[in-house]
């Protein structure tokens, strides 16, 4: 699928409007069209450079809701056109933290948690092929 979306391709540089493609979501995974969206202080920070965590290019913004487009394998809570708002960090639903209710402290996700990848280290946007 594609889409546009604002890159930070630089830190401390504008961020570019420009189409990208959307890969189809994995099992267990949901794709979401963003219809609302919030700019805040951790993607400014990112913008700036100062973030130890930041790499680029980056599609910032982690704060949004929208709809569900389409559903990866063994996804049964949503379905498409469901509104979503979506969590921003991933769970594995395994660990302590996840059993436990406290899933934004997920420790299968922290090694790439602020990278903007998935779990797994994999991407599902490109640019420019």
């Amino acid at each position: 699928m594609k889409s546009r979306a604002a890159v930070a391709f630089a830190p401390g540089k504008p961020l570019e409007i420009v189409e990208v493609d959307v890969a189809p979501p994995k099992a267990g995974e949901v794709l979401i069209k963003i219809t609302h969206t919030g700019v805040c202080h951790t993607d400014a920070f990112t913008l700036s450079g100062d973030d130890p965590e930041g790499v680029f290019p980056a599609i910032l913004g982690h704060e949004g809701a929208g709809v569900v487009v389409e559903v990866g394998e063994g996804v049964t809570s949503v379905q498409p056109g469901d509104h979503v708002i979506p969590l921003y960090t991933a769970e594995c639903k395994e660990c302590l933290f996840c059993k436990s209710g406290k899933t934004n402290l997920c420790v299968a996700v922290r090694a790439t948690q602020g990278k903007g990848v998935m779990p797994d280290g994999t991407t599902r946007f490109s640019y420019n092929g």
